[in-house]
């Protein structure tokens, strides 16, 4: 693997549609995001393209004439990489491949990508070598070959050494030796959350890069790897926490995206397991974020998707320091300066009709981490008086 620290970061183009499903904003922003998950691997986003199509090229993904268009840009530009904001069919990309003459990737392999770059563990490493080969196998026509013309950089650090792993009987063979590898992790990790004793499970969710793990070094004290990128964090950490007299444990997980990969989805099956689990749920939300608003709904659908009972919520709205968008809404903050905003402003917000179980902080400046606490305390003492009754000499 080539350390991109030791080369010149590559230079991406990002291409986008725009459908009666996905309306130009919401292209935009699926491109705004899809331009920081390029940046999180290590390239530069240099020009964005998106088309207006009743439905997907099915040779092409897009039009013929709107390639050509890209495949003029690049020559022109020296572009190394194309990156789709949705994932291609096998033959999608070797026609487009063989047009612009130039690496391309998708949103799913992209993702993958960052993940391989980003998973410490051994646990980690076997859920996303799962979910690479998982994405492979159905593309191994010509894919090899694909890659053996790179020259490394993004979307390069697969699983496998040598071009004898092409034989889709070996790759179905590492798949199920993976398979039978994360069950074996997953029953062990599933032995240490019974072996956790009689303490609330509190876990934090929420959409990739919103502060959780931030927010989890200042409950905890403890030095959970937070960065302004996205997954920063893959492995899930728990720690004992204590809230006055008021033990729990409080677990960081890894953040949701839209479109997140299915292979992804079912490889992580056991840092999913820790929300199905917890006893309560904190979604840690960036209110920063122009669009927060539908990463909340992603975050929600994610959740209902893999744990469909019901649960305690604390939604945690972070970084109220960075918050710079206006809205209209009279309803909302207004025309003010952010410096204006005081706790009592945020209050008056639709945000604060979500009633007692929501508060506004920022992890990073440390403010207004007392009522998050207090307001964890209420809801965990709760918990613990109606699951253990006979065991409530805390309070």
């Amino acid at each position: 693997m080539i350390d991109n620290a030791t080369k010149e970061k590559e230079r991406a183009v990002l291409i986008g549609i725009i459908t009666q499903e996905q309306s130009e904003e919401k292209s935009r922003e699926y491109l705004d995001e899809l331009a920081f998950l390029t940046e999180t691997a290590g390239a530069i986003p240099i020009k964005r393209f998106t088309q207006k199509l009743t439905q997907p090229n099915p040779k092409t993904f897009i039009g013929a004439g709107k390639v050509n268009e890209i495949a003029d840009y690049i020559k022109e530009n020296n572009i190394d990489l194309v990156v789709f904001d949705d994932e291609l069919s096998p033959s999608q990309v070797r026609n487009v491949e063989r047009i612009l003459d130039t690496k391309i990737l998708d949103r799913t392999n992209l993702i993958l990508d960052i993940f391989a770059g980003r998973a410490q563990t051994s646990h980690a490493r076997t859920q996303v070598e799962l979910a690479q080969y998982q994405y492979l196998l159905p593309r191994l026509t010509n894919m090899w070959t694909h890659l053996s013309k790179q020259k490394g950089g993004i979307g390069m650090k697969g699983p496998g050494e040598t071009e004898i792993e092409t034989d889709r009987r070996i790759i179905r063979d590492k798949i199920a030796l993976l398979k039978t590898k994360l069950k074996q992790i997953d029953k062990q990790m599933a032995t240490q959350r019974k072996n956790r004793g009689q303490m609330v499970r509190v876990a934090l969710v929420g959409y990739t890069n919103v502060g959780k793990s931030t927010l989890m070094n200042l409950l905890s004290k403890s030095e959970v790897f937070a960065e302004n990128k996205l997954f920063a964090t893959l492995d899930t950490t728990v720690r004992k926490v204590v809230i006055e007299n008021l033990p729990f444990l409080l677990t960081d997980t890894v953040g949701f995206i839209r479109k997140l990969p299915t292979q992804l989805v079912e490889s992580f099956k056991s840092t999913l397991d820790e929300v199905r689990e917890a006893d309560i749920l904190v979604h840690v939300v960036d209110i920063s974020h122009p669009n927060f608003e539908e990463q909340i709904e992603s975050v929600n659908q994610t959740i209902t998707e893999i744990d469909d009972t019901e649960k305690s919520v604390l939604m945690v709205f972070n970084k109220i320091d960075a918050y710079t968008h206006v809205k209209k809404d009279p309803d909302d903050l207004g025309p003010k300066l952010k410096e204006h905003f005081t706790l009592e402003d945020w209050k008056r917000t639709w945000m604060s009709k979500m009633g007692n179980h929501c508060v506004f902080i920022s992890a990073g400046k440390k403010q207004n981490i007392d009522e998050l606490k207090s307001k964890m305390y209420d809801v965990i003492s709760d918990m613990h008086k109606k699951r253990y009754p006979y065991n409530n000499f805390l309070y």
